[in-house]
């Protein structure tokens, strides 16, 4: 497990990206957005494990920084969502394409029910380290 994380984590980052200072605790924020979609940050504080106010600080500064944007919920305007930026989104999707790859690889060949075994398992590996 710690060389597969040590793998992702030395991915290399697009030239576009470099100046942002940009550490592997994006990589997961990114990762929600590119394949879940926009989320509140509530949202994504839930599914990182952190708390709501640490990713807020990280959307701020990545606002700034031009690679986030924040807009209106259209159901609900005192909510905000949080995307990845139109001219950010390539180059994110360029960083993060090795490994969804790489999990489409080795995933491909496996049966449904195999791919459910895997799943689970390492959901069962985070819970027993949550506790």
């Amino acid at each position: 497990m710690p060389r597969l994380v040590g793998r992702g984590k030395r991915l290399p980052l697009p030239e576009q990206l470099q100046s942002f200072d940009l550490a592997p605790r994006h990589l997961s924020l990114f990762s929600l957005l590119l394949l879940d979609g926009p989320q509140t940050v509530s949202e994504l504080a839930g599914k990182l494990g952190v708390a709501p106010t640490t990713v807020s600080l990280i959307v701020s500064d990545l606002s700034r920084k031009g690679v986030l944007v924040r807009r209106e919920d259209e159901a609900d305007r005192r909510r905000r969502i949080i995307d990845i930026s139109t001219e950010s989104r390539p180059a994110i999707s360029q960083w993060l394409s090795p490994g969804a790859q790489a999990w489409q690889q080795v995933l491909r060949p496996l049966t449904a029910a195999q791919r459910r075994m895997f799943v689970d398992t390492l959901l069962a590996y985070e819970a027993v380290l949550a506790r």
